[in-house]
């Protein structure tokens, strides 16, 4: 999956459009991209930490590397105002007016901010929008992203750099109160996150402000990198006061409000007890998967998968000798077999990684026969931070910045090696690399794109090119010899159809969280930890999880449309490159992608 930071709505800074390559547009392009830098920068002067992420904290937004993102309440209506300032301002443009890349442009962009700015005006819970009802959970909040993002994502070369991480410790305490503030206006609404999901929030703020100050994780970064760069000046001691005076306290009036949350909030694990419930499902599903399906339609073909993917499972293994017990029984043998476990030691687990370096090295060589563009931006493989691995999925994915300076992360959460079997790997790791996420977030960046599409974020797409990329690799002949891989692909397809059924059935059905992990454990066979880890991740993210198998999908729709239409004119390298060099987009918008291909490959 692609990490959670990543989740924002389009958006950039006009200045950072010296920093990549000088592209000429026609006359009647100048409006529309002078107005989609206007947004650029309204969307970074927002976003401090986006502008970081993506490389472009420099120049005039030097200063922006000090500073934090306004999470208050004043915060949140002020992005909603500019959403809604820039959808009119959009509108004002003759959509008959443009053509070719100018009109699917101006399309993506109008879809992210119609989507906001409807959910926006209905619902006033949350950091605002759909898809994330929460302020505060076990994957949401300051203390869930901040130390992370200034462990890998702050650089440390100067002294600049280091005093503007100090200055963030001291803008984290104040991200954690404006956060409370939010909080409690929710909570009058009634909006609190089931009990399951706080209980884990606190033990996670509990783990994070366990150790003494000058032992944090957010002290030892600071300390620890600018000694490598021979920095002068007692940063550890500097960094440990704030974590000491600003941040702990901070951090122990969230831990008071979500204990006192805790006693009262209730076990419903699904967004349907919500104010207007019903609709926030439907306009998280429209932000998420970019569909207007229905939750009862979408129940249904995760339904579906899950029969013929399971019987598809069932012919595989009995050809390898696995004939007892149901499918799930099966994968869940499989599961506790030693042979496919690593040791779970910190030797076994480096190992576990440098076995994933070399999968990527395989499959990096074969790209070019599959792709007729291929990504500059190198990917890494890190292991999950271990103060944070208890909540976090079995991987994820952080883009490279823009200028190319840090590099595509794959994070594996390693925190028990029992719960990423040797046959689940393989899939896993192309997922999130190559020929999955890394792939096509570095060509997103990297292509003749206006900065506001390479920042395009629609998980429909993202998510769903980087399944399409699980079953890609199948064909690339990465599984030839491996037919215990092959069996954890088709288990990884099996899982995003059980993501349809559970997620549909918790947010619209009214599932419990107990149902739901039974379901998953039933048809999956995964460790009953890796069901709760995931299943209470759905009841935080509401349509997220339907967002994988839906884009997979239209991908998968889309190449048979083509080549039906193409015959021996397909070209699979092209094909790829026109569903990539456009950037991610809605699922509405792949379909026209794939007629300019048709078109163009009949010419």
């Amino acid at each position: 999956m692609l990490d959670r930071r990543s989740a924002l709505k389009s958006g950039g800074a006009v200045l950072a459009l010296s920093l990549l390559p000088a592209q000429a547009a026609p006359a009647k392009s100048q409006t529309l991209n002078a107005l989609f830098d206007q947004f650029v920068k309204e969307d970074l002067d927002l976003s401090p930490t986006e502008a970081t992420s993506l490389g472009l904290d420099v120049g005039a937004r030097a200063h922006q590397r000090g500073e934090i993102d306004d999470s208050s309440l004043a915060g949140i209506a002020k992005g909603k105002q500019i959403t809604a300032s820039q959808l009119t301002r959009l509108k004002a443009i003759d959509r008959a007016s443009l053509s070719g890349a100018d009109a699917v442009n101006a399309d993506v962009v109008l879809y992210g901010l119609q989507t906001q700015d409807d959910a926006n005006r209905r619902f006033s819970y949350g950091p605002g929008g759909a898809g994330n009802p929460y302020i505060v959970s076990q994957l949401n909040g300051s203390y869930q992203n901040l130390p992370s993002f200034l462990d890998s994502q702050h650089p440390i070369e100067t002294k600049a750099d280091a005093d503007a991480y100090l200055a963030r410790l001291s803008g984290f305490a104040t991200a954690m109160d404006q956060e409370i503030e939010v909080a409690r206006h929710d909570i009058a609404l009634g909006v609190v996150p089931p009990d399951f999901a706080l209980s884990k929030t606190l033990l996670q703020m509990t783990e994070l402000r366990s150790p003494a100050p000058e032992k944090s994780t957010l002290t030892d970064s600071l300390a620890r990198r600018a000694k490598e760069k021979h920095l002068a000046g007692d940063y550890a001691g500097m960094a440990a006061k704030l974590v000491k005076n600003k941040v702990y306290p901070a951090l122990d009036r969230q831990i008071a409000l979500v204990g006192d949350m805790r006693k009262h909030a209730v076990h419903d694990a699904g967004v349907w007890r919500l104010p207007d419930g019903a609709a926030y499902y439907r306009a998280s599903l429209a932000y998420w998967a970019t569909t207007a399906m229905t939750p009862q339609a979408i129940h249904q073909t995760g339904l579906d998968i899950v029969a013929d993917h399971t019987a598809r499972i069932d012919t595989l293994m009995r050809k390898n000798g696995l004939t007892r017990g149901s499918v799930g029984e099966r994968l869940k043998a499989m599961y506790a077999d030693p042979r496919f476990r690593y040791p779970n030691t910190d030797a076994a687990k480096a190992q576990l990684i440098a076995d994933l370096n070399q999968k990527v090295k395989v499959v990096r060589a074969k790209l070019p026969h599959y792709f007729g563009t291929l990504p500059k931006a190198d990917v890494v493989i890190r292991r999950v931070p271990q103060y944070i691995e208890a909540s976090e999925p079995g991987g994820y994915y952080n883009p490279p910045s823009l200028d190319g300076k840090r590099p595509g992360i794959y994070w594996i959460n390693l925190r028990d090696t029992a719960e990423v079997p040797r046959w689940s790997l393989p899939t896993l790791t192309y997922h999130e690399s190559i020929p999955g996420h890394h792939l096509q977030l570095s060509l997103q960046n990297e292509a003749g794109l206006p900065l506001i599409r390479k920042m395009s974020f629609f998980s429909a797409y993202i998510e769903g090119w980087a399944l399409y990329a699980e079953q890609l690799a199948v064909e690339m002949g990465m599984y030839e010899g491996d037919p215990f891989g092959e069996i954890g692909q088709l288990h990884d397809a099996l899982f995003r159809g059980v993501r349809l059924v559970v997620d549909s059935g918790m947010h619209a059905m009214k599932w419990s969280r107990e149902k739901a992990v039974k379901y998953y454990t039933d048809v999956l066979g995964d460790p009953e930890t890796s069901a709760i880890t995931e299943v209470e991740r759905y009841c935080v993210w509401p349509g997220q999880a339907c967002s994988y198998m839906l884009g997979k999908l239209e991908f998968i729709k889309m190449r048979d449309k083509a080549k039906s239409a193409l015959g021996a004119k397909f070209d699979l390298r092209k094909f790829h490159d026109a569903m990539l060099l456009s950037g991610a987009v809605p699922l509405a918008v792949l379909d026209r992608l794939a007629d300019r291909y048709i078109a163009s490959a009949k010419t």
